[in-house]
């Protein structure tokens, strides 16, 4: 007997002549590399004898899966119809956009749809694409940085303190947040998100625990960022009893860093080759939430979301200590993220990616640009777009757009305009690079209700 386990082990073990064999010998290969061969044929015995006992199992779960009820690999075409749709601030939204929401909508799986006004194209899904399935979840339409977040934690200090204590807020932003893929918190702190079941049962997730523990309390490259800026509540009758008037307030950006990366690259693969799609549809592709791997992603999707909040916890805890000062309100919400909810009275999967969630009464949280106004809101349960809202400004130029037609002066001269410091930023997160707020605003009045405004005054970015 070689060490390696083979096809023929399996054979004569006593397992089916079908794909029964390559998926045993791919998961083995993935989680059981260091187990010997030996060890690997007893439990494999066990599972081939009682496969329903072993459902859901992190390792021979999807084995046992292929015994009872294997996955139907079978090619995929496009419908000819789109399912019903919704786009707001279409004359500002650039085609690609568009057509990447109309081959989603195509999708055999797909029920519904909306493109919000900050859209701009993506991978797979658009940025700003809203999608509803039924039972399937589409790794890419929930995209790569799971659970992305904007945070806001108002508190009761003089807007005086910006200017008065300048120095001592950019020294908390420079010295307390970490930023990008090496940067991480001398002083680690724990979180009960540790604690939680998916980091002990499922393989891959297992694996990605100490990344997720050195990166806590810590925010992505690109466009997050953390900032202090000016709260203005507008609205009398708001949730958290703040009279009218100007608050200093800290509003982060960030999700579930290597954690959500990883868990789309490895869900992405798996629901490529389990539902093949026409290639320039690829990424749309797949899993049903009736299988082994379609459930784990579901539940490893949702700690992403868990640990993105986590994150933001504690950058603002941090942020919180170094101020001496206890926060007044607090309003969050993701995007990048997929929910249950009911669709023209049945239950399906809404994909927001890159949208933030707008149920009736929801409140969330909408960036401009660092020299542009975010928005407090509270959504108005507009059932067209799927109870949805834009997720920031959106893109107006590209990264590389950016890079080749702005220079660092012409920044300058807009940040000292609107009096704000930034601290790191690359020229591709120019102010310039984003479309107008007060314009994506109005394309969204039947979406969303404006209870506040949030100005950046220091601006903290990656490098």
């Amino acid at each position: 007997m070689g060490k390696k386990l083979s096809g023929k082990d399996l054979i004569k073990l006593g397992f089916p002549k079908n794909n029964s064999i390559n998926v045993t010998l791919g998961q083995i290969n993935r989680y059981q590399k260091r187990v010997k061969k030996e060890q690997i044929l007893i439990e494999a015995k066990k599972v081939l004898l009682n496969p329903e006992a072993y459902k859901g199992d992190g390792v021979w779960g999807k084995i046992a899966e292929s015994l009872l009820d294997p996955v139907q690999v079978k090619k995929h075409a496009l419908r000819t119809t789109r399912a019903p749709f919704q786009i707001y601030g279409e004359t500002d939204i650039d085609e690609q956009a568009k057509y990447q929401l109309f081959d989603a909508l195509k999708l055999p799986v797909a029920t519904a749809g909306a493109l919000m006004p900050d859209a701009h194209a993506g991978y797979g899904l658009p940025i700003g694409g809203v999608l509803a399935t039924k039972n399937a979840v589409i790794p890419y339409g929930v995209g790569v940085d799971i659970g992305c977040r904007m945070c806001l934690t108002i508190y009761p200090i003089a807007t005086s303190y910006l200017k008065g204590k300048k120095q001592q807020l950019q020294n908390i932003l420079i010295e307390h947040t970490k930023f990008g893929m090496y940067e991480t918190h001398k002083v680690k702190h724990d979180h009960e998100i540790f604690e939680r079941i998916e980091f002990k049962e499922i393989p891959l997730v297992k694996r990605l625990k100490d990344k997720a523990y050195k990166q806590l309390g810590t925010s992505g490259g690109g466009n997050h960022f953390v900032e202090f800026g000016i709260v203005t509540i507008t609205e009398t009758a708001n949730e958290w009893g703040l009279p009218i008037g100007e608050y200093l307030g800290v509003l982060s950006h960030s999700g579930s860093r290597g954690l959500g990366a990883n868990i789309t690259k490895h869900y992405t693969y798996l629901a490529t080759k389990q539902c093949p799609l026409p290639k320039h549809v690829q990424q749309l592709a797949w899993l049903d939430l009736n299988t082994h791997d379609g459930q784990e992603y579901w539940l490893a999707m949702n700690l992403a979301g868990d640990y993105a909040q986590a994150c933001h916890d504690d950058i603002h805890a941090r942020i919180a200590k170094l101020l001496g000062a206890r926060a007044v309100a607090k309003i969050e919400n993701h995007h990048n993220f997929a929910w249950k909810q009911e669709v023209n009275g049945e239950e399906c999967i809404v994909h927001r990616k890159g949208a933030t969630p707008a149920a009736k009464g929801e409140l969330g949280i909408i960036p401009g640009s660092m020299t542009a106004p975010g928005f407090i809101v509270r959504g108005l349960g507009n059932t067209e777009s799927l109870e949805s809202a834009s997720h920031g400004a959106g893109r107006l130029l590209s990264r590389r757009k950016c890079k080749e037609t702005l220079t660092q002066s012409e920044i300058k001269k807009q940040l000292k305009a609107h009096e704000v410091t930034l601290i790191g930023g690359g020229v591709d997160e120019a102010p310039m690079a984003y479309k107008d707020i007060h314009k994506v605003m109005s394309n969204q009045k039947e979406l969303v209700e404006v209870v506040g405004t949030f100005i950046p005054k220091i601006v903290r970015m990656d490098k």
